[in-house]
């Protein structure tokens, strides 16, 4: 069991976190452009770029998002996502139409209408014609890209995952709904892990370093920050960027 102070990363690599995006492209491209930065002033051994999940949804610019983190998972072995479960929901609503799933009430009418798709999800007839003009108008690299995306991955002293994990049960036996959508048994819990957990999907007004976990999911939809954090061997930096402005926060 390690707390967050002594928590290493492994030897020669430089990672970086990202928090929900929720379809804020503006604010992604920000945090890129700041890593990079980040990169050129000092240049790493080597850096990897690990975004939390949550990529659509709520925010104007879901399209853009997935288009942006197909393309750089798939060229860059230094960028890696992770599923949240609003991507897992989108691609629930593709297979069923479901007009009461997490993709009809929480945000999916403004994804659909990044791909010129208007749904009133209150209307059965609007639902219905909605969801098939969706799943043509989403492209199919984008449906790949969210087929594709990991639960979780572990560098170091870190476990990065979406929501959380359940306590007591050791991380390579973790249900993977948990490490989507769990809240009040992972984020009520003081103890320590066997690996700090570095995670989103509760939305916090700051980013929230905590002995046994770190939130970086501040809310980018609606309060213009998006959160991240660096970690290179012993050494941890919170990130984010606001609106336009990228402020570094040692």
């Amino acid at each position: 069991m390690i707390g967050f102070d002594h928590a290493r990363g492994p030897a020669g690599l430089r990672i970086y976190a990202i928090g929900d995006v929720h379809g804020r492209f503006d604010l992604l491209q920000g945090m890129h452009r700041l890593i990079a930065r980040e990169n050129a002033k000092q240049p790493p051994h080597d850096w990897l770029v690990i975004h939390l999940g949550d990529y659509v949804d709520r925010g104007p610019q879901s399209r853009e998002v997935l288009d942006l983190l197909e393309r750089e998972t798939r060229q860059s072995r230094n960028m890696l996502a992770l599923a949240g479960n609003h991507d897992i929901g989108l691609l629930d609503f593709l297979s069923t139409g479901d007009a009461f799933g997490v993709f009809a009430h929480n945000g999916g009418r403004q994804t659909a209408l990044s791909y010129g798709v208007d749904i009133d999800f209150d209307d059965a007839v609007s639902v219905l014609a909605g969801w098939k003009e969706l799943a043509r108008a989403i492209p199919h690299a984008h449906k790949q890209f969210l087929r594709g995306l990991k639960r979780s991955v572990a560098f170091g002293d870190f476990y990065f995952c979406h929501a959380g994990i359940r306590p007591g049960v050791p991380l390579d036996l973790q249900n993977p709904d948990d490490l989507i959508w769990i809240r009040g048994e992972f984020l009520n819990n003081p103890t320590l892990y066997a690996k700090v957990i570095v995670h989103g999907h509760t939305p916090v007004d700051d980013a929230d370093v905590r002995s046994n976990r770190v939130n970086l999911d501040t809310g980018a939809f609606a309060s213009g920050r998006l959160s991240g954090l660096m970690i290179e061997e012993d050494r941890k930096l919170l990130l984010e960027v606001a609106q336009r402005d990228d402020v570094l926060t040692p």
